[in-house]
């Protein structure tokens, strides 16, 4: 009986220590596994542990293309042109610490519009026949060098907002107006006689400046390479050569266009 008593009193005491030393090494094999299971990125549940990309100076390189309407307007009269057209081209992005950047490029730009210019022309009983007009049928080629202002804001993953400013530099190329004319020929010869065109003419040669200065402002989101984006630039110069009086014309326009940034390094 003691002997029994003696084997079991042996058998705890080898068997307790080993039980503790296998739940030590389970116990720290969770611990092991602990850092393994939690995620290293804590943006997602905690927003103030949000920190900056390392910063590296790089140019990112994109081709872009869209819609754009152009505007022309007056100071002193009611005539308004609308033009429609696209624009296509590369820019190139200068990127700077904390989400800035500062973009440049060259775009090229052609838009059509047409207006109806109606002639009053009085007769005996004073009345004006309404069928005397000249159509405008404006057709222009320009070339657009932005130097904008970025900032990015990252919303989630690889998705930014952005919102730029800045101004514009417009190089007219070519702004031709084909004119339908429906006048009588006395007043076609009358016309003529003042040096007023009734035929098809380039408006940069004579009447209009070729360079528009523009500021604008805008913005958009991007996903990884690719950017959608609108904006508006306000034309600040007088575009007439010759005005008489107080005689403005500004042009301002409007775009929307998509943008691809290629994977050059």
């Amino acid at each position: 009986m003691i002997k029994r008593y003696l084997f079991i009193v042996l058998a705890c005491a080898t068997v307790v220590p080993m039980m503790a030393q296998g739940g030590f090494h389970v116990e720290k094999e969770k611990n092991a596994l602990g850092p393994e299971l939690q995620t290293n990125d804590q943006v997602f549940f905690n927003p103030d542990a949000k920190t900056e990309d390392e910063y590296h100076f790089h140019i990112e390189y994109r081709l872009e293309g869209g819609y754009v309407q152009h505007w022309q307007h007056s100071k002193n009269t009611d005539s308004r042109l609308y033009l429609h057209g696209g624009r296509i081209g590369m820019t190139f992005d200068f990127m700077l610490p904390y989400r800035f950047s500062i973009q440049t490029g060259l775009l090229y730009t052609i838009a059509y519009g047409t207006t109806k210019q109606k002639w009053g022309v009085a007769d005996e009983e004073e009345s004006y026949a309404a069928c005397n007009y000249m159509q405008h049928r404006v057709t222009e080629h320009w070339l657009a060098v932005p130097i904008r202002a970025y900032y990015n804001i990252k919303l989630w993953k690889k998705l930014n907002l952005f919102f730029y400013g800045g101004p514009q530099l417009m190089i007219g190329l070519y702004e031709e107006d084909n004119i339908k004319n429906n006048l009588p020929p006395i007043i076609t010869q009358y016309l003529n006689n003042q040096d007023i065109p009734t035929g098809t003419y380039n408006r940069f040669k004579d009447e209009l400046y070729p360079v528009n200065i523009q500021i604008g402002i805008g913005g958009g989101l991007e996903w990884d390479c690719y950017r959608l984006q609108a904006g508006y630039d306000f034309g600040l110069n007088n575009q007439i050569k010759h005005p008489v009086a107080d005689q403005h014309l500004w042009e301002w326009s409007w775009f929307v266009s998509f943008a691809y940034k290629l994977p050059v390094k």
